[in-house]
């Protein structure tokens, strides 16, 4: 169903204000926790974990950062 998988960068889709996440933070999925959860690490600009939190993957869109051939 959701093509999100341990150790992809992923965006949030929407604002979680008692975690202090805002829609488009970007994190890392550390565990794949079912077909439908995950749980996410955010970090802060000096690269220390600010948020760990499990989250529905409807909340979340997969980044993909490849190269395009020019």
């Amino acid at each position: 169903m959701y093509n999100i998988k341990e150790l992809h960068t992923v965006a949030l889709l929407k604002d979680l204000p008692d975690k202090k996440l805002h829609r488009g933070d970007v994190g890392t999925v550390v565990a794949d926790l079912s077909e439908t959860v995950a749980e996410v690490e955010f970090v802060d600009k000096k690269g220390r974990t600010s948020v760990l939190i499990t989250l529905e993957k409807k909340d979340l869109i997969r980044l993909r950062m490849e190269t395009i051939p020019a």
